[in-house]
């Protein structure tokens, strides 16, 4: 029986610390969700809509809607979301790049991660900085441990400059 409990041990030991890994890139905001399918017990399947801001670069906002599986399984956590996710960004503000990102030192730097399955799963995005065009490059795909997906979305930022004085609030309000 040692064995047993030791593996199970171990089973809980990686989900806390694959669970700590993704703390820091979970700080999207959900802005909406709609149904998709209707389901008799649990949540119903939905495409959820989230909001993040790009850490590393301020002045970039994404716009990112995925599928969530409802159902008892995605009530408690333990369903898989399909691959399916769209991203779009834009500019709220003036941006300034990183002496790194510019020279293509952090070219294709994470920005966000969210688990989509209880083990292995995850709908990442990342950037890329196109230095010949000033232009952020910003994909969403969703990968596993054994088999990834070729489903991915991208949307480009041109940087361009921003009016002295002007923050996202007050162009929001033009």
């Amino acid at each position: 029986m040692r064995p047993r409990q030791s593996r199970s041990s171990v089973a809980v030991l990686i989900l806390l610390i694959g669970s700590i890994g993704f703390a820091g890139l979970l700080s999207a905001e959900v802005i909406g969700s709609f149904s998709t399918k209707f389901k008799w017990l649990g949540p119903n399947d939905q495409i959820v809509i989230e909001v993040f801001e790009d850490d590393d670069i301020p002045g970039v906002a994404c716009y990112l809607s995925r599928a969530k599986t409802g159902g008892v399984s995605g009530a408690v956590g333990i369903a898989e979301d399909t691959s399916d996710s769209a991203i779009h960004c834009v500019q709220i503000g003036p941006i300034e790049l990183a002496e790194e990102i510019r020279n293509g030192k952090r070219n294709g730097d994470e920005v966000f991660k969210k688990r989509t399955s209880v083990l292995f799963k995850t709908l990442q995005v990342v950037r890329l900085y196109d230095a010949p065009r000033h232009t952020l490059v910003y994909m969403s795909y969703s990968d596993r441990v054994i088999e990834g997906s070729p489903k991915n979305s991208i949307t480009a930022v041109p940087i361009r400059p921003w009016p002295d004085g002007e923050d996202s609030t007050s162009s929001a309000n033009r």
